[in-house]
């Protein structure tokens, strides 16, 4: 099998290419059925080519350009400070790089508001774009009290560094309970995001334009995978690309999710596209503790890239840094409308996308079908083709993943995503054909690694 360097070398791909298998939050047997938009791309009869615009026609960047970073650093050194959290940081990353575009900082109260209550934020020229998910800054009564009167704050690291600046800042309350209750549609206590950045949060949210000192880096080795929107722009304008699908995913992957990956660009092909490009975009923020994190999925992804199970030259892998709310039909439409941001004019849909289960009570916490039909509805991505899954499963006569078959369901297996934790977790292998064997070593390796510690995170449903 070539190495993983032979095949970058031979990759148009900027950083290194990943796993080209499509996941998603699906737990591992994928389901949904599929509908490709037969005429919604064309016009006259013929299809269109190009990336999508970016929403409100332009990428928002907001990393100050170079040649004034000493002088804005020299003003941040004299303004009030605001210490971010991490994830507060990774929403700073999301913000510089314009993956929320057109928003240009951390909402103020009227953009929090359109987004709680309508899911979308209506711009200057009347039009709209989606916007589900807050993207908000909480601060206490002891920093609120420490900003006073200015009208700017300078953002800094835990190390006190300053990160970035923000102006014509607007302070207001912080409704926690409203906020978890329009976001989950729950206040059931042990939703993993509230417990992380709400529940202990400053009762204050603070707005305004932002302005980031230099452009985020995490230092952990996969920098080289996170590209911006404008850097996917880039690539995928070099390789040509007349249409992108974009897939969201937090899990391994697996030759399922292949398959339903390659299925995606034959009918693209079939619909008259000459190349299509897979965005296989796995999440890099915030996860719950027991995902799979960030480093260990992407040596898995990279396996399975080795292993020839997706094609490189056909697929552009690069880490999405949001942080994952779990909040079901509300996320899924941040997830899609961040993609087209970064170019992409389909966006793949699977089982409860984006959901998980109820903190409280043995159930999903979401209908498993209403992500895709959310969707199908929501208010600024009509722009945006939504493309169902179809089931997939083991195919036992076959040996290997394969579209299911009604007529003869006895021959199926359906794999969750628990109980492929629990296989690698036991150091057991899961049927042949089920996961490339690389793949599936480097899942068996990190709860491994988790043994010395004497406690492994707790397998719940994906």
């Amino acid at each position: 099998m070539a190495s993983m360097s032979a095949i970058l070398s031979k990759s148009p791909f900027l950083s290194q290419p990943l796993s080209k298998t499509p996941p998603s939050d699906l737990p591992f047997s994928a389901s949904v059925s599929v509908s490709f938009p037969s005429k919604s791309h064309r016009r006259g009869g013929v299809i269109r080519a190009g990336l999508i615009a970016p929403d409100g026609g332009k990428l928002v960047e907001l990393v100050v350009a170079e040649p004034r970073r000493r002088e804005k650093k020299h003003e941040a050194a004299e303004l009030p400070r605001v210490e971010l959290t991490p994830i507060d940081l990774q929403w700073m990353h999301v913000l510089s790089e314009g993956w929320a575009s057109p928003l240009g900082g951390f909402m103020r109260e009227s953009e929090f508001l359109q987004t709680l209550h309508f899911n979308s934020l209506r711009l200057d020229d009347g039009s709209v774009v989606n916007m589900s998910v807050p993207i908000v800054l909480a601060i206490d009564d002891e920093q609120k009290a420490g900003i006073g009167e200015s009208r700017r704050v300078a953002l800094v690291d835990s190390d006190g560094n300053p990160v970035a600046i923000l102006s014509d800042i607007e302070i207001y309350k912080h409704p926690k309970e409203e906020r978890i209750a329009r976001t989950w549609g729950t206040t059931a206590p042990g939703l993993p995001y509230v417990e992380e950045a709400i529940t202990n949060a400053g009762n204050w949210l603070i707005g305004g334009d932002l302005e980031v000192l230099e452009p985020v880096k995490y230092n952990d080795g996969l920098d080289r995978f996170r590209l911006s929107p404008a850097e996917l722009r880039k690539e995928l304008e070099k390789r040509g690309a007349d249409a992108v699908f974009a897939f969201q995913l937090r899990n391994p992957v697996h030759n399922g999710h292949a398959l339903l990956m390659t299925d995606t660009r034959r009918r693209l092909l079939e619909m008259g596209y000459k190349n299509p490009i897979l965005l296989l975009h796995p999440l890099g923020g915030y996860t719950k503790a027991d995902d799979v994190p960030l480093s260990w999925r992407m040596k898995q992804h990279e396996k399975v890239l080795e292993d020839g199970v997706l094609d490189p030259e056909t697929t552009v892998v690069s880490i999405f840094p949001s942080p994952m709310h779990y909040a079901g039909p509300t996320e899924v439409q941040w997830h899609a409308k961040a993609r087209i941001n970064a170019g992409a004019n389909f966006y793949i849909v699977g089982r409860d996308p984006a959901g998980m289960g109820h903190p409280v009570e043995k159930r999903d916490l979401y209908d498993a079908d209403h992500g895709k039909k959310v969707l199908s509805m929501a208010p600024g991505l009509e722009r945006l083709n939504i493309l169902p899954f179809r089931v997939a499963a083991y195919d036992k006569t076959q040996g290997k993943m394969a579209f299911f078959d009604p007529s003869r369901p006895q021959d199926f297996l359906f794999i969750s995503g628990t109980k492929m934790r629990t296989l690698a977790k036991n150091k057991e292998n899961p049927p042949d054909g089920f996961m490339c064997p690389g793949g599936w070593q480097v899942l068996v390796d990190y709860y491994d690694s988790l043994t010395p510690a004497g406690k492994l995170p707790e397998v719940v449903s994906a």
